[in-house]
């Protein structure tokens, strides 16, 4: 079987249609390559860990049982969550961990290929593509958690629960979306991937992940307007079987994520390669 033939060479052409079909083209013919590269890094990262996988999942539950513990002894004192509050802080941190994993996924991707992309020409949507790879495999473990944990607590089960994993999905393209666009300044600048884990650590404060939306005041308005709170809330309200208060701006969401995420395409597209000559 004869081997295909490809001559790499610089870009010059700008427009946008061409650069959509070229980018969407290389991201599905990168499918082999993203798939090699996101086992050897699931491998290589709990290969030599004691707790392996548990370090999936073991972050966000530490974080959500500060929270429990606090609350049972009286320290602070939260809102009805109207479920089991291990349930709501538990689902609430691991949905969170899943969004903050998918803005840090493509910059973690691509720095870790530095080394390659300053010596093999390949499409860099792979990289991309295995940062996606990696998150469905750690989300999907978080996933099963949960529904477990909905088991150990009594809590029933309802029909609205087949929909989470497209609601963990939108939560995935969110998340990586954002990301194409802070991977290139990131490249650039280390602080930024200093300043976005300290800035999801304070944004979680004003996203209903650990306690319920205020009934009055500014942080009620905070965060109804935060559209981390319309992810987190219809994700769990998902897997509780609550009524979706917040479909509607989570389908708006939604929608520009993944008309966004093809524009953070091609500007991750053509900055890459200018960043990797410098």
């Amino acid at each position: 079987m004869p081997l295909e033939t490809r001559v790499y060479q610089k870009e010059n052409q700008l427009k946008l249609g061409v650069l959509l079909k070229s980018s969407f083209k290389d991201l599905l013919g990168s499918h082999f390559l993203a798939r090699q590269l996101a086992t050897r890094d699931i491998k290589s990262q709990y290969r030599q860990s004691y707790l392996g996988l548990i370090w999936v999942f073991i972050n966000p539950l530490t974080s959500a049982f500060v929270w429990i513990f606090l609350n049972y002894t009286g320290t602070i004192k939260l809102t009805d969550t109207g479920v089991p509050y291990p349930i709501y802080a538990m689902s609430g941190t691991l949905i969170w961990s899943i969004i903050t994993e998918a803005i840090k996924a493509p910059m973690q991707s691509t720095r870790g290929a530095k080394g390659l992309l300053s010596k093999i020409n390949f499409p860099k949507e792979a990289l991309v593509l295995t940062g996606i790879y990696k998150l469905l495999f750690n989300s999907g473990i978080k996933v099963l958690l949960l529904l477990v944990l909905l088991v150990v607590f009594g809590v029933d089960l309802h029909i609205s629960i087949l929909f989470f994993p497209l609601a963990i999905l939108v939560a995935i393209v969110f998340g990586t979306t954002l990301g194409l666009f802070l991977t290139p300044i990131a490249m650039i600048y280390n602080d930024v991937f200093r300043i976005i884990t300290m800035g999801m650590g304070l944004l979680m404060y004003v996203t209903p992940v650990v306690y319920a939306i205020p009934k009055s005041g500014m942080m009620r308005t905070i965060m109804e307007l935060n559209p981390f709170t319309a992810i987190i809330l219809t994700s769990r309200q998902m897997v509780l079987g609550q009524p979706l208060e917040y479909l509607g701006y989570f389908g708006v969401i939604a929608l520009v994520s993944m008309s966004l995420f093809f524009i953070g395409l091609i500007f991750y597209r053509i900055a890459i390669p200018v960043i990797v000559e410098r």
